[in-house]
């Protein structure tokens, strides 16, 4: 299962960005999808993740300004982030977490960064 993001860049701050990351392969059931970012210095922290039921989970520091979606058919994972803040600036990564064709353990998937860089 690989993972392919895209929509990162520079935006002032105050302004919108959407990720997009789309998951293909043999693929069975993505049971999680998300994202996750980490800025210089920090760890990798957890941005919002979303079931396949629907069902999604923010971090605090997000909540009301980033909505995640999917696309279950596509296999695709959204990110839409509003009223950015300098503070959001970091390379994002979407993960999933599921099964490919042939397994019977879940496994967590990572795709590549995007660079998402607020100016303020």
């Amino acid at each position: 299962v690989q993972l392919q993001a895209s929509g990162g860049g520079l935006v002032q701050a105050g302004g919108s960005v959407r990720l997009s990351c789309a998951a293909s392969g043999s693929i069975f059931t993505l049971n999680v999808m998300g994202w996750y970012r980490q800025a210089p210095g920090k760890q990798r922290d957890l941005v919002a993740d979303i079931t396949s039921g629907g069902s999604a989970n923010y971090a605090d520091s997000v909540k009301g300004r980033f909505t995640i979606s999917r696309d279950n058919a596509k296999n695709t994972v959204f990110l839409q982030m509003n009223s950015l803040k300098p503070e959001d600036t970091a390379v994002y990564y979407c993960s999933a977490q599921g099964f490919a064709v042939g397994d019977y353990v879940q496994t967590d998937y990572w795709g590549q960064g995007t660079q998402v860089t607020v100016s303020s």
